[in-house]
């Protein structure tokens, strides 16, 4: 009995031996997480937050305008979150840069200085005009009428940049040219009688003298443009999922029903007038 017992230890052991000399099976390594990109989910947009009717702030305190439907349409499309990000309008590109929102997009002209500096810009979506405002009693009725006044412009506007480029000999004549940082300041200075007129885009002029009383547009048109999305350099397949996306938009009536909520600037939407 004695002699089975042993028979069956030594094999026990022989066994357990054996099992120990097999090396573990290999397993391939798990996959690493951070190899593929995971897909975007959210979107910054950068806004002049004072801009109607592109981009402003609602009676219910969100932000809205064209812009900001339009935008908001193209995330629910993608299936992206979206965030507004009030940029310093004259600073807007420094942001852009330091990441703070993935585009400008809020009524922006399309400058060539901005393409030449590398930034991707979108197709143009609006034509666009300068003009000026004055008070309805100033008897001022051309850019000739301004000759030794006092006209605001908004600080990093194209509207700015007119009057010291293609526009700087009208600039001359005028008494001096005063910049605010926000077209609001502008029309402040104005109704205080601290400046004589305003330089701003048209949709802005034309939304700001329809809800206050007492100021007029000059009937002149100055420096065509257009206006777009400027994105950071390197993201041109961000900015064709954007322009996709509108173009969805425009096909299935989204763009339209967004835009006939805006009937100052319907007229000049590229995107509905080809």
């Amino acid at each position: 009995m004695k002699k089975m017992i042993a028979i069956l230890l030594a094999v026990v052991m022989l066994l357990a031996l054996t099992a120990c000399g097999k090396s573990a099976p290999k397993t391939d390594p798990a996959p690493d997480a951070s190899a593929s990109a995971p897909a975007k989910t959210s979107f910054i947009m950068g806004i002049d937050p004072e801009y109607p009717p592109f981009s402003y702030l609602g009676d219910d305190g969100s932000y809205t305008g064209f812009d900001v439907e339009v935008c908001q349409a193209v995330c629910d499309y993608l299936g992206w979150e979206l965030t507004i990000f009030g940029v310093n309008w004259d600073e807007k590109l420094v942001q852009l840069d330091s990441k703070e929102c993935d585009c400008v997009w809020s009524g922006m002209t399309i400058l060539d200085s901005m393409k030449e500096a590398g930034y991707v810009i979108s197709a143009p979506y609006y034509d666009n005009t300068q003009v000026l405002v004055v008070k309805e009693d100033s008897g001022l009725n051309s850019s000739a009428d301004l000759a030794g006044k006092l006209v605001a412009v908004q600080l990093g506007t194209s509207g700015e940049a007119l009057l010291g480029g293609d526009l700087a000999d009208l600039a001359s004549t005028f008494g001096n040219v005063i910049t605010c940082d926000s077209f609001l300041k502008c029309f402040t200075e104005l109704a205080g009688n601290s400046v004589d007129a305003v330089f701003v885009d048209l949709p802005v002029a034309a939304s700001y003298t329809a809800q206050h009383e007492g100021f007029k547009i000059i009937d002149e048109q100055l420096g065509a443009e257009q206006y777009g999305i400027a994105f950071r350099s390197g993201d041109k397949e961000l900015c064709a999922q954007v322009e996709n996306a509108i173009a969805e938009l425009v096909k299935n009536g989204t763009y339209k029903k967004i835009a006939e909520k805006y009937p100052d600037i319907i007229n000049n939407l590229l995107f509905l007038n080809d």
